[in-house]
């Protein structure tokens, strides 16, 4: 299913290739606004990849000088940090002990990581706000889903006159459980460059939510990107093999 600012499509590499394909289209080069619903029966079918798609970008990422599609990922959800068998505690506690270095390891942290802001930036009974969130929810039944929500944008410290801040890009996440067993994740962007941090983006999103849904023991079935503004932020001279790669995997898909 799709319109002009909706795309819908099972996994993550479909998701972001098809609104790839609808923001470089013929005379655009961005569109306002856009959302793209990554979908699934299950959590791994909602997180699946087409490895054609992810190695073609991630060529040209790193022939532009531009960061990977994993470090994008775990700006968002530190992946190789979490140990599924362990209790959401540890994540938290090996990330401590590492977030100084990310901030200093990359100029575009110089004002903040975004997983870093979700566990620290809380008011001061509650700042580990994904903890909060799950800690309360399962607490007992009849709590409010809406509990279950991220602040990510801070008007203290993210209002400037800067003509480009670059962070945080990504405002607002809400989990919400639905149904017999799933969970719907929504995560909302006022701007977005979508060759150089979408699919990161979307693949850190599901796995924050892969996360989630793991803690409340649920199956992810659906993560929806809502962007203000798409932009097309690299030349569609240079998107050749990598919409070649799409078009190649959306073809097989639809057979």
């Amino acid at each position: 299913m799709e319109n002009e600012h909706f795309v819908e499509e099972v996994g993550v590499s479909l998701a972001w290739g098809r609104a790839l394909k609808k923001v470089a289209r013929v005379g655009k080069k961005e569109l306002a606004p856009l959302t793209v619903a990554i979908t699934g029966d299950n959590t791994e079918e909602t997180l699946q990849e087409d490895p054609n798609i992810r190695q073609a970008l991630d060529r040209l990422l790193g022939a532009q000088g531009c960061q990977s599609v994993e470090t994008v990922a775990n700006t968002i959800f530190p992946y190789s940090l979490w140990n599924s068998a362990r209790p959401r505690s540890d994540l938290f506690e090996r990330y401590e002990t590492i977030v100084d270095r990310i901030r200093k390891a990359n100029r575009q942290n110089q004002h903040g990581v975004y997983f870093d802001r979700m566990i620290n930036n809380g008011p001061a009974s509650a700042e580990n706000q994904l903890d909060f969130g799950l800690r309360t929810y399962s607490a007992r039944k009849g709590v409010r889903r809406s509990v279950l929500q991220v602040g990510v944008f801070d008007p203290r410290q993210d209002h400037s006159t800067a003509a480009l801040r670059g962070f945080p890009c990504l405002q607002h996440l809400s989990f919400v459980p639905v149904g017999s067993g799933r969970l719907s994740v929504n995560a909302f962007y006022a701007t977005q460059f979508m060759v150089s941090r979408a699919y990161g983006n979307y693949l850190g999103i599901c796995r924050l939510g892969q996360f989630v849904a793991h803690e409340l023991n649920l199956s992810l079935t659906r993560v929806s990107c809502h962007v203000g503004l798409a932009e097309l932020d690299m030349s569609k001279s240079k998107l050749e093999a990598v919409v070649t790669a799409i078009s190649a995997a959306l073809n097989e898909n639809e057979r």
